[in-house]
């Protein structure tokens, strides 16, 4: 059989598990320094954003295409087989707040009806009527995209390590790599803290500890740790009682009903001291401490398009390190240069949630597992 570690067990490395173990012929071997779902993976809202996102070719496309069409069938599959169901929304809805942008999203409505996606553009009325807990005053259209919502980020990664664990596949918890054992330009090992692990292929899918693996290749991957903040809060009354409860974004604000009065609210975007010009590798000194000014920013910008905000109960805030990869665009998913045996699919910055099943997809193509003729593709 062919032995596939898997270094990394957020979202992605979770998603690549369960994906991969449908081929029998594979051994996999997932392993992470601490638990699953830790990580950028554990502070994510979990919000998709794909038919919405104004990328329209190319692989930043496809990506978000092949998610999108994945999660359709993903997320009942994994109910059915653990019997329990994982939370999740179905569609979202953000806000235009400029007259001058309606036509770029008409343009993306045309696009997305050619590609097969509905996307409907709303006026301010219209939302007032599906969504009464909006302020209109400032909104000039809503955009409403009915495949696209929002995910559990910890159930979700849970649920697939468990569907994964149940078709074989090993993981090792609490157990960092400690180096790689490489052989005429093959990583023929893993060196782990209890065992020597022989190995055919190794994907690292370790977020922000995937720039220092990295650096064991020719080319080292330099990303930089970018800090997000959520809240959850509570409201005395729901803001809307109707069952149409979609995903809202508003100033990239992003409102997630949780149901029972709860919701989360997220997330800002805080960059290292010296911005994205911070050099690589980072600093022993790097601290990233979350700005609770920025916090109350986001608040108050969700307030001017949800007004009810203002009255709510924060129950709990919290924040994560997103892996944002230096002078290249994210996710990186390419060979470790160096290594004819080892693929990178990591540095997913804000989007690994939504990104995780095309990645998978992607990654099984660099192994030899599907083909895909994107020649045939109109939008490659």
């Amino acid at each position: 059989m062919t032995r596939i570690a898997i270094v990394g067990c957020g979202i992605v490395g979770a998603t690549l598990a369960y994906e991969l173990s449908r081929h029998s012929q594979l051994d996999i071997h997932v392993i992470d320094q601490g638990n699953p779902a830790q990580g950028s993976t554990q502070a994510a809202l979990g919000v998709l954003m794909g038919i919405i996102s104004h990328k329209v070719k190319g692989r930043n496309w496809r990506l978000r295409r092949d998610s999108i069409e994945r999660y359709k069938t993903l997320l009942p599959e994994l109910e059915a087989s653990l019997g329990r169901s994982i939370p999740h929304i179905q569609g979202l809805i953000s806000c235009c707040f400029d007259r001058e942008q309606i036509p770029r999203w008409q343009s993306l409505q045309a696009k997305r009806a050619s590609q097969g996606y509905p996307l409907e553009i709303w006026s301010p009325q219209q939302l007032k009527d599906r969504c009464p807990q909006v302020n209109t005053k400032a909104v000039a259209a809503a955009i409403y995209s009915p495949q696209d919502g929002q995910v559990h980020p910890k159930e979700l990664t849970l649920a697939l390590v468990e569907a994964a664990q149940q078709r074989g596949v090993t993981t090792h918890w609490q157990s960092p790599v400690l180096g790689l054992n490489k052989n005429a330009g093959y990583c023929s090992q893993l060196q782990l803290p209890e065992e020597i692990l022989d190995v055919d292929w190794v994907i690292i899918s370790a977020g922000l500890n995937s720039a220092d693996l990295s650096q064991l290749g020719a080319e080292p991957l330099p990303m930089i740790p970018v800090l997000g903040q959520a809240m959850e809060i509570e409201l005395d009354q729901p803001l809307d009682n109707t069952s149409f409860q979609p995903v809202l974004n508003g100033h990239d604000v992003h409102l997630v009903p949780l149901g029972e009065k709860r919701y989360w609210l997220g997330a800002t975007v805080e960059f290292p001291p010296g911005g994205e010009a911070v050099e690589f590798p980072l600093g022993d000194d790097l601290e990233m401490v979350p700005n609770l000014e920025r916090l109350e920013q986001m608040r108050q910008s969700a307030i001017s398009y949800c007004p009810a905000v203002a009255q709510a109960r924060t129950l709990r805030h919290w924040s994560g390190l997103r892996p944002r990869p230096q002078g290249q665009g994210a996710p990186v998913i390419k060979p470790l240069a160096g290594y004819e045996n080892v693929i990178l699919a990591t540095g997913h910055y804000r989007n690994g949630i939504l990104l995780a099943p095309g990645t998978a997809i992607t990654v099984a193509e660099l192994l030899g597992l599907t083909t895909k003729a994107d020649s045939e593709d109109p939008d490659a």
